[in-house]
């Protein structure tokens, strides 16, 4: 079977745009599974958008499930296990780009630091229950939640304090390490069996990044507890140099993935979340192994694609390209689960 008889299909949020157009631009068909209430959007995208499947809550995927045929290819993103959670993750069977096994290990944070510490990469202090801690820290609860659930404290008392009221039962405590945020996207192919640097971007979080806005002084007395939920991405271009220490760590990591999870590893989209200090260290603070939100700022390609592709190219096209590639070469299998 051709590829143009394929259906890339996923769920309507994220970077659905993004992954639909790009299957369209690499000649598949296209499908978004929606609630009622983003029908009016993906409609006014019919022009590489070929059907909007219907579901009356997110929830209700698996009831449509039934009805998309192995002709059809799920791209999954951020908003999978935010709505679906991981049990209905792993139970779906239509085919899957990506391999499962790998959300374990991204959703759960000390298999996730396993993973980044035995890469070989730095990664910011943990601090343990029982621990003393001596530094400003940042509490992270567990999942895909755009920063949702995250608080920070200046000193043990604060820390203590805080926790007394916090209600997610799954958290990690660590270093709040000082620096500028910097989100790598990588692309590994299993096919070519490189790492591809697609993009970089910083993203725009309520309130922490409007607070800094205000002088210091006037900060006193407001209240304001700092909030990391994003809500939108600002595109980067870094230090060469530093390129090529990422591209490195990236390589490391999903030769680690191999081992750990399997031979199959990560492959496909995926992000190095780090922290660039004044000393030029590079801290990996999370993974995110699929496409990132950031990704939408190069819907036309970036700086970076443009150095690999004669062409405008996406994250949501370089993975429409990838299952392409394996349907000529017959490969498929390896990049489906």
């Amino acid at each position: 079977m051709g590829y143009s008889n394929y259906t890339i299909v996923t769920l309507g949020s994220h970077s659905a745009l993004q992954i639909l157009k790009g299957a369209k631009d690499e000649g598949f068909k296209t499908a978004v599974v929606v609630t009622p209430d983003r029908i009016p959007l993906y409609k006014s995208y019919d022009n590489f958008i070929d059907q909007i499947l219907e579901i009356q809550s997110w929830q209700d995927f698996p009831k449509i499930e039934k009805d998309l045929g192995s002709d059809f290819i799920i791209i999954p993103h951020g908003s999978f296990v935010a709505y679906l959670g991981m049990d209905e993750n792993k139970k779906m069977k239509v085919p899957y780009f990506g391999n499962k096994k790998v959300l374990d290990w991204e959703e759960d944070r000390k298999m996730q630091r396993r993973w980044m510490e035995e890469s070989g990469v730095k990664v910011p202090r943990r601090f343990r229950k029982g621990d003393k801690t001596d530094r400003p820290v940042i509490v992270k609860s567990y999942g895909a939640a755009g920063g949702k659930g995250y608080f920070t404290a200046r000193n043990q008392k604060e820390l203590d304090e805080k926790l007394k009221t916090f209600s997610e039962e799954r958290f990690m405590v660590q270093e709040y390490v000082i620096g500028v945020p910097v989100y790598f996207h990588f692309f590994y192919s299993p096919l070519t069996h490189k790492v591809e640097l697609m993009s970089v971007d910083k993203r725009y979080e309520t309130n922490v990044d409007s607070l800094g806005r205000i002088p210091a002084k006037n900060q006193r007395g407001l209240n304001i507890e700092p909030s990391f939920e994003v809500v939108a991405n600002i595109p980067m271009a870094v230090r060469e140099s530093m390129v090529a220490v990422a591209v490195e760590m990236a390589q490391r990591v999903i030769k680690t993935s191999q081992k750990l999870i399997g031979p199959k590893g990560l492959f496909g989209p995926f992000c190095l979340e780090t922290i660039v200090t004044s000393s030029e260290e590079i801290y990996v603070i999370e993974i995110s192994a699929r496409i990132v939100a950031g990704t939408n700022c190069f819907i036309n390609g970036s700086p970076y694609t443009y150095l690999l592709y004669d062409e405008p190219m996406s994250t949501g096209r370089r993975i429409a390209r990838e299952i392409k590639n394996a349907i000529k070469q017959n490969k498929l299998k390896e990049v489906l689960d």
